[in-house]
């Protein structure tokens, strides 16, 4: 699943007429560096909800075919947030029957050069979720990583969560369809010991200003 249903206030007035997942970055659009990883990493079915200007994104992407790819679209009549998004889609992911098989899941909004194929084939609890180093505009970062493996919302060091990470169905089924963050529901299951993690050190960008749109597009044409 890629998430790509929000407003991208920080971004506008880009955002004010294409969603944030459609600027263009490097001579594509953002989104479609996630196509042609996922394409890659032979993950062909996907499923990209929408809230903002959503119909730009079904237009520019349509069925997924020229990608190589299924995509089915989960639209919300108003941005449900990212764990919210996630319950709305269930049904989709889960398919007509309704397996419990854990999901990718990946933030719209970033750039980043992690293989995919790389995430757990089996999770040792309900969600598995990649670390960077953190931003200088998120110095204090996200979750602590032990050296079982495990996250934790304590510790001394903490790091950035990508917003690449795979999960169980059971990490939302406690969850009815509403506006709901992620942050708060994977804090719960740390707390059950049930989120493990990994550092990832290689190139990740978050795409959250036209300041740092810019330096992504310039790094990419000259590193192209």
């Amino acid at each position: 699943m890629i998430l790509a249903a929000g407003r991208g206030e920080r971004m506008r007035p880009l955002t004010d007429t294409l969603p944030k997942p459609l600027l263009s970055v490097g001579g594509k659009m953002l989104i479609e560096y996630h196509l042609e990883k996922l394409k890659a990493a032979q993950i062909t079915e996907l499923v990209i909800n929408h809230a903002w200007l959503g119909e730009k994104i079904e237009q520019a992407l349509g069925d997924g075919s020229a990608y190589g790819l299924n995509i089915t679209y989960s639209a919300e009549a108003e941005a449900l947030e990212t764990a919210g998004g996630i319950v709305n889609a269930l049904p989709l992911l889960r398919g007509e029957n309704e397996n419990d098989e854990p999901f990718i899941v990946i933030n719209g909004d970033i750039f980043c050069d992690y293989d995919i194929t790389a995430l757990p084939s089996s999770l040792p609890g309900l969600a598995h979720l990649v670390l960077v180093d953190n931003p200088e505009h998120h110095p204090d970062g996200d979750f602590s990583l032990t050296s079982s493996g495990m996250l934790g919302q304590k510790g001394k060091v903490k790091y950035t969560f990508s917003g690449i990470g795979i999960y169980h169905p059971d990490l939302f089924k406690e969850y009815a369809k509403s506006k709901l963050a992620l942050a708060p529901v994977l804090r719960a299951a740390m707390d059950k010991k049930q989120v493990s993690g990994e550092l990832y050190q290689g190139i990740w960008h978050d795409i959250g200003t036209p300041e740092r749109l810019n330096e992504l597009d310039l790094y990419l044409k000259n590193n192209q």
